[in-house]
């Protein structure tokens, strides 16, 4: 398989071996890097978990007064240009913020919010008068603001907007009518990004302030969880907008309103997976202090095994979505000063696979996380004092933010297929080399880690195979085939954060040796051990459903004699005891 440099180019991970040295890892954090996640953890640690009862309680002044805390060291400012008050940082600063923000619940939310759907609209698309009007006071803190996309009637759909805006006969206002629904931090935002449809056709994108006449807001909806932030509708009714507060272009929303969820979904991944290690610390705390039977219930093998699972699976979402910051630097880290908006669209378009990934793949890692560390805090977990209760409420909006994961899943292959249509990649060849591959493999060395590097090419021709089958099977009506597309997508997934996790580790042993990296070797084996395992079986049901039944059993038997190869990876209990034990001595997520 061919080996490429991935900069620029999107979902290249589904059809090509990646280059270690293209891959960006936590371990080559900057100093300036790891200052940044250091501000933000403590931040939170003496700001926001103090006062975690009160913005539980919607106390939303304490609230703003902490967003302005926060933008007084500079934590709502790293993704706004220097040359407009903000500190110009890279994505992945943008991605360490947000994890260490995580654990904050509510707060996080409204904070994540602010600086990402609600601020880079702005950043990217706006004009420059836009730009210095409003980016400084976004980036101090002393305008919050909002993004206002879902409708009563469009949700996941968003371009079916019933909203509507009508420039006035003096060319100087829009005048917006409808309402946006679930809008986060509504109560106390001062500008809202807002999409209408001009002329009741044109989908466009409007920066609205919070004191326009006509602009109103529903009650506070009572949630199930992320209490801290405000959640109402806002309304609009013949609502002035100035027409220079017009954002892009008429008619040209969606390039804004689909490209920035693209980042909020990377944004989205980085905070469940610092949430997801806030979790794992509960549990490791819990079942250290907690007996039963007279010892320790994290000295159960059960328990170690859960603990193990817990961290490995971390390790995965860790290593991918710092790969994926490394990405979309590659591609914007240019482009703070740019006012060439369809290249910005481009740019922030081309990993709109991997930003899909990092946010399904998060928001299950953390419901997963959450569920087992409630389960290991028994009954104490629904107590509200011990805080795993509020996590695991808060936890489940994320598969629904952003996109749910169901349109996620269905976007992921969507894009592969839209490039080879395109003709940006030779589909059918790629189809055609990881049969040949899987019918002939190459014997893999005894070198460290060529087993493991060797499973994930494995774990890529799977998809190929099953990719070109689905095509096949349905041309291009395959875009309605959903159960199909799911689990292609669920292949691409596995395949995605195994990959990362394994090159990871193997950049990190040839840097360190075997010895010193030994969890990490650990974590990766036990997350791959059963992403090779589902990758398995979402691989036999998509051929038994996409293929004749001749065809069937010979693609079957490949299929499973391939895969036959990588069915263990060492001793699995002994693994998973050593990477428990390793993690209770310190109590916290290590790697």
């Amino acid at each position: 398989m061919e080996k490429v440099n991935t900069a620029n180019k999107g979902a290249s991970f589904l059809f090509s071996t990646l280059d270690p040295e293209t891959l960006f890892t936590p371990e080559e954090l900057t100093d300036e890097h790891v200052m940044i996640g250091r501000t933000a953890k403590q931040f939170v640690e003496k700001n926001v978990l103090p006062e975690k009862e009160r913005i539980e309680n919607q106390d939303f002044d304490l609230v703003t007064d902490l967003l302005r805390k926060a933008g007084d060291l500079g934590l709502l400012a790293h993704s706004i240009p220097e040359a407009y008050g903000g500190l110009g940082l890279d994505k992945i600063s943008k991605g360490i913020v947000g994890e260490n923000i995580a654990s904050s619940g509510g707060y996080g939310v409204a904070h994540s919010n602010h600086t990402c759907i609600a601020t880079l609209p702005i950043t990217y698309f706006g004009t420059p008068e836009q730009k210095e009007k409003y980016l400084p006071k976004l980036a101090s803190g002393e305008y919050i603001g909002a993004y206002c996309l879902t409708e009563p009637n469009a949700g996941s759909d968003a371009l079916s907007s019933q909203t509507t805006a009508v420039l006035n006969k003096e060319g100087t206002h829009y005048i917006l009518n409808g309402t946006k629904i679930y809008i986060t931090n509504a109560i106390f935002s001062d500008t809202f990004i807002v999409y209408a449809k001009v002329d009741g056709q044109h989908f466009t994108a409007f920066i609205v302030e919070r004191n326009t006449p006509g602009l109103s807001f529903g009650p506070e909806e009572n949630k199930m969880g992320i209490k801290g932030s405000s959640t109402r509708s806002v309304i609009f009714e013949d609502c002035p907008v100035p027409s220079e507060n017009l954002l892009g272009e008429v008619g040209k929303g969606h390039v804004i309103a689909l490209n920035v969820l693209n980042l909020g979904r990377f944004n989205l991944g980085s905070a469940c997976m610092g949430a997801s290690k806030s979790g794992l610390k509960k549990s490791l705390q819990f079942t250290q202090e907690r007996k039963q039977f007279g010892i320790n219930i994290a000295d159960f093998p059960a328990t170690k095994e859960k603990i193990a699972k817990m961290a490995a699976r971390i390790y995965a979402a860790e290593s991918m979505q710092y790969r994926a910051s490394s990405l979309l630097e590659d591609s914007l880290g240019d482009l703070y000063t740019s006012f060439d908006i369809k290249l910005i669209g481009k740019r922030m378009s081309e990993f709109a696979t991997e930003c899909a990934i990092c946010k399904v793949f998060g928001s299950e890692t953390l419901d997963y996380v959450a569920d087992e560390t409630l389960q290991l805090h028994g009954g104490a977990g629904f107590i509200k004092e011990y805080g795993v209760e509020q996590m695991y409420r808060d936890s489940r909006i994320n598969r629904i933010f952003e996109g749910t994961n169901e349109i996620n899943r269905l976007l992921i292959p969507t894009h592969l297929f839209r490039k080879a249509m395109k003709g940006e990649i030779n589909l059918a060849a790629r189809v055609e080399e990881a049969i040949v591959q899987l019918s002939k493999p190459e014997k893999g060395g005894e070198a460290i880690f060529e087993k493991e590097k060797a499973a994930i090419d494995t774990m890529r021709n799977l998809f190929l195979l099953n990719a070109g089958l689905a095509y096949e099977a349905f041309g291009s009506s395959l875009v309605h085939e959903q159960e199909t597309l799911m689990k292609l997508a669920d292949l691409a997934i596995a395949l995605f954060a195994a990959e990362s996790a394994v090159y990871r580790t193997y950049k990190a042993i040839q840097k360190n040796g075997e010895e010193k990296e030994e969890l990490k070797i650990h974590l990766t084996r036990t997350y791959l051990e059963g992403a090779f395992w589902d990758a398995e079986r979402l691989c036999r049901q998509l051929v038994t459903e996409l293929t004749s039944e001749e065809k069937r059993e010979q693609l079957l038997g490949l299929v499973i004699r391939e895969c036959s190869r990588f069915s263990s990876f060492g001793k699995g209990i002994a693994r998973n005891r050593s990477i428990a034990e390793k993690f209770y001595d310190r109590a916290e997520y290590i790697c």
